[in-house]
């Protein structure tokens, strides 16, 4: 018998830990583009779900913004069937019309729609091939737009969003693992341009991170990566001092109290602050520390200034010493 490769032994023993946490019978969906992290991903849960006594499906999205992109989706379909993969689910996104640039509302669109596929087939969790690579990137793109702490903090290796837990198994997973146990497995991976297209803002630091690694040593992937899960712990310990804040300034009526706010951290209210304007609808791609220091500043520099603009289109003023929601 042949001995199973170190990068496909690799990867199991990484979504076997990942799903450890999922009860017995749980359907998982694999988000598969058909390039080589996500294959390899697939097919490393294809094999190690069934020994955890869990159902394993994928679902593939056709983003629409290349030429043969429903085809393309349609034989990754095919290619999880093959796996005894199910349910397999090809499903279509709009990526125009949504806020932000391209990345983000590709980014966005997607999410929302591998939520709604988890959704209707009663998904438990869905598996996300980001790798070691993809978070030292997202950690340089965090520190290029001045992003603090929660920007820092990258991709969690685990997140719910409406009930739908998403699982990120590769985070420690060098990207050179994946395409080397497709390599192993016989996968011909899809190569999608955007990741070499240099309008794309990740393309252009993936293009550069060789060079970076050449200049300040072998250990850059790993250390960014290693950053990103120091201030992900962090940032946690912030945010659950942050949500009692946000209890004790909330005034019942979707409008927080000056007061309590006033003279808290600036840690601590800056995040109450950005999770308030996401309740009210503004988009977490679109809301910046522009708003939020707009925001603060109807706390901490008050002078009579009008509303604050965010994005979705509401306003909040600051009205009898509460920071108040206006009617649309």
């Amino acid at each position: 018998m042949a001995a199973l490769a170190p990068p496909v032994a690799a990867l199991r023993v990484a979504v076997r830990r990942a799903l450890a946490c999922l009860p017995s019978g749980s359907l998982v969906l694999v988000a598969c583009s058909g390039g080589a992290d996500s294959l390899a991903l697939a097919a490393a849960a294809a094999f190690v779900a069934p020994r955890q006594r869990l159902r394993c499906g994928l679902v593939t999205v056709d983003h629409q913004l290349q030429p043969g992109s429903a085809d393309r989706a349609e034989a990754v379909a095919k290619w999880g069937k093959t796996l005894d993969l199910s349910p397999v689910v090809t499903t279509r996104v709009e990526v125009g019309g949504r806020p932000g640039g391209p990345e983000a509302a590709a980014r966005e669109a997607r999410y929302d729609a591998l939520i709604d596929v988890a959704r209707r087939t009663g998904a438990r969790a869905i598996l996300l091939g980001h790798t070691r690579d993809d978070q030292a990137e997202t950690v340089l793109l965090a520190l290029a737009r001045g992003a603090g702490p929660r920007g820092l903090a990258a991709m969690p290796a685990r997140r719910e969003v409406s009930g739908v837990l998403l699982l990120r198994p590769l985070l420690d997973v060098p990207r050179a693992d994946t395409a080397a146990a497709c390599e192993a497995l016989g996968l011909e991976p899809w190569r999608d341009p955007h990741n070499t297209d240099p309008s794309y803002a990740r393309a252009r630091v993936r293009a550069l991170l060789p060079a970076l690694t050449e200049a300040l040593g072998p250990g850059l992937v790993g250390n960014l990566a290693r950053a990103a899960s120091l201030a992900a712990a962090d940032t946690a310990v912030l945010d659950a001092l942050a949500a009692d804040l946000a209890a004790e300034a909330a005034d019942g009526e979707g409008a927080l109290r000056v007061e309590v706010l006033a003279g808290r951290p600036a840690a601590l209210r800056t995040r109450v602050l950005h999770a308030w304007a996401r309740q009210l609808g503004a988009s977490g791609s679109a809301l910046s520390a522009r708003h939020v220091d707009a925001l603060d500043a109807l706390i901490t520099r008050w002078h009579g200034q009008g509303p604050v603009a965010l994005p979705g289109g509401r306003r909040v003023s600051r009205l009898a010493g509460r920071l108040v929601p206006l009617p649309d």
